[in-house]
């Protein structure tokens, strides 16, 4: 059995992020269930969404509610939109560096977006701002980082989380005790065939609240991106980023024609692109940058054309093809505005989480400055209502089934999404997990 003040499940910045603001003389612990750097949010490419000045609220504000077909936590839009700028400069205080044009910080435009608010590190954003929470945190004497470990249940008594089970790295099966914990854990990309999730995202903390009663949220809200590279080979689907498009690329069709305006919202890009391929009977379409200066995305997007090339295809000379994948999950377990869970001491930040912010689909570049909003708001509330742990007895035989208890969960997470929204399941998890 270990102790701590905190628990975090997930090192993804939102988990990194509620790390660092929570305050040092408390004792922190920190799983993942593989390393580090195999978590989404170093995989996130466009950039992060900010409030440039006082005068583009209303704008940012319309453009959010929009995109998630006014579905969206209005107060939860307020809080991430105006909270925005001092997030940007926490980020700038742990190092990150943003691109730059003539001394200033230069914006991007991505779909969904009516201006450039976006702030970017070439096309490895998500990688540029974890890497450097990651360093952060690996500084701070009271936050230790164990990878390779699973959580397997939280721990309730009496309708309150006293800690969670985990697996670690050798297999062993033990306990951490803590007065808060905070779920982490990201999407559930590894549920679906195509996705550019890593795989072993597979809905773990759903599973697990589901099973403990705790409240979840539009848990069929799951976007599918409209660009990502086409391959058939198996795993992990490439990203081609918003930012492409919002640089001006445009999608073909099989006779290298335009078919839908490219900056549309991405479950309507989604949707166009789905019509074309069934009008075109295949199972991919184009993008091209081709009219674009070659050399500027070469500048501009440098992973993106390297993995292109690497896959035989230069996008300075030639379209590339593109089909939707599974991509962001809006929906998860409901939270408040402080990122609290419907149970007692028990807190989910990012993408596992749903305060309300996106609606029924995520505008580009919010999902990092929402986790990271959240995620820093998780931490001022643990830090305001302190409690002490108590240790609970636990029966870890149990838990040895691992294997049938992993199907389970993820069987019983699907099923969830199918009762929800029958017509999406059909359309995108019947033979994709």
């Amino acid at each position: 059995m270990k102790t701590a003040d905190v628990i975090i499940i997930g090192s993804g910045a939102a988990g990194l992020f509620n790390a660092l603001f929570l305050p040092q003389d408390y004792k922190v612990i920190v799983i993942t269930k593989k390393t580090v750097e195999e978590s989404d949010s170093f995989l996130a490419q466009g950039g992060i969404s900010a409030l440039k000045n006082p005068e583009d609220y209303d704008s940012y504000f319309e453009d959010t509610m929009k995109a998630g077909h006014y579905e969206n936590d209005k107060g939860a839009v307020e809080k991430m939109i105006k909270e925005s700028p001092q997030i940007i400069q926490d980020l700038k205080d742990f190092g990150v560096r943003f691109d730059l044009k003539d001394g200033e910080i230069e914006f991007t435009r991505e779909g969904g977006h009516s201006t450039f608010r976006i702030l970017h590190h070439e096309d490895l954003t998500g990688k540029e701002i974890t890497s450097h929470l990651y360093e952060e945190a690996k500084k701070r004497d009271n936050i230790t980082i164990m990878e390779n470990c699973m959580m397997i249940d939280i721990i309730e008594k009496d309708g309150e989380c006293k800690g969670i089970v985990y697996k670690d790295q050798d297999g062993n099966f033990d306990t951490i005790e803590a007065p808060d914990t905070v779920l982490a854990t990201g999407g559930l990309g590894g549920l679906f065939k195509h996705s550019t999730n890593f795989r072993h995202l597979t809905a773990d903390s759903l599973a697990i609240c589901l099973r403990h009663n705790v409240t979840l949220e539009n848990i069929n809200y799951i976007q599918i991106h409209p660009t990502t590279f086409y391959s058939k080979k198996p795993g992990r689907r490439f990203l081609i980023s918003e930012s492409v498009r919002g640089e001006g690329a445009y999608l073909l069709n099989k006779d290298g024609e335009r078919f839908t305006d490219e900056l549309q919202p991405r479950d309507v890009v989604t949707g166009e692109i789905c019509k074309q391929m069934k009008k075109d009977g295949s199972d991919h379409v184009y993008l091209t940058v081709t009219h674009l200066d070659g050399e500027r995305i070469k500048h501009r997007f440098p992973n993106i054309y390297k993995q292109c090339l690497d896959e035989g295809y230069d996008m300075t000379k030639e379209p590339i093809p593109v089909t939707p994948a599974q991509h962001y999950f809006m929906g998860g377990i409901k939270v408040n505005l402080d990122s609290k869970t419907s149970m007692d001491h028990l807190y989910a930040v990012g993408e596992t989480s749903c305060n309300g912010v996106h609606g029924r689909n995520r505008l580009a570049s919010n999902s990092l400055l929402e986790s990271l909003v959240f995620a820093k708001a998780a931490a001022k509330d643990i830090t305001e209502h302190p409690s002490k742990a108590e240790t609970v007895e636990v029966d870890l035989s149990q838990y040895k089934n691992e294997e049938q208890s992993e199907k389970e969960n993820e069987q019983l997470v699907l099923d969830e999404i199918k009762r929800k929204d029958r017509s999406f399941y059909d359309q995108w998890c019947n033979d994709e997990n």
